[in-house]
């Protein structure tokens, strides 16, 4: 009883915070900070999105789960150094997991074409329409000759609470008017 009550607890928190959608003003400002974050952690980093085509940045990604989780987040897509889209990002998993989290997630279009097929769907569904190399933001700040090869590179940071999941498999991206 007291884990379906946590449970409950932990979706409505998920989804009340998904209700309250944030303004452009508010998915800018949070989208700059968490790029300024985001080049504090790693300037291998911060080098890859200087040369990327295009970048995804979701300052705020909300996650909770007991058994059964649930993510939402809004973002938007940066071209250019312009800000030219706003989108969301929600997922849902199941199996071992217990707890809340928020987490901030950078996603790299390092080719026209990877960034081309994003822009030019409908809905984008990471490891479906497009796989995503995470890069791994360690002690060292190199990253993975393989990884920096990649079309598509994500970064996942700024993790809080009790919740650690560096996967971005199964998330779906989906445009959004702001």
């Amino acid at each position: 009883m007291k884990t379906l009550l946590s449970f409950s607890a932990l979706l409505f928190l998920l989804f009340n915070v998904s209700a309250q959608a944030a303004t452009k003003q508010e998915i800018d400002l949070y989208a700059e900070e968490a790029l300024s974050e985001f080049r504090q952690h790693t300037s291998a980093g911060a080098k890859l999105a200087a040369a990327s085509r295009g970048m995804l940045i979701f300052p705020k990604v909300y996650k909770a789960g007991a058994g059964i989780g649930g993510e939402y987040g809004e973002g938007v897509l940066r071209v250019g150094g312009q800000n030219v889209a706003y989108y969301s990002t929600a997922g849902a998993s199941i199996g071992f997991q217990l707890g809340a989290q928020r987490k901030a997630q950078i996603i790299l279009f390092m080719t026209d074409t990877a960034l081309n097929k994003f822009r030019n769907s409908k809905g984008w569904e990471a490891g479906v329409d497009g796989s995503v190399a995470i890069a791994n933001m360690g002690a060292g700040d190199g990253i993975d000759t393989n990884t920096a090869q990649q079309p598509i590179i994500g970064f996942i940071f700024s993790n809080e609470g009790l919740m650690f999941n560096l996967n971005l498999e199964g998330s779906k991206f989906t445009r959004i008017m702001r």
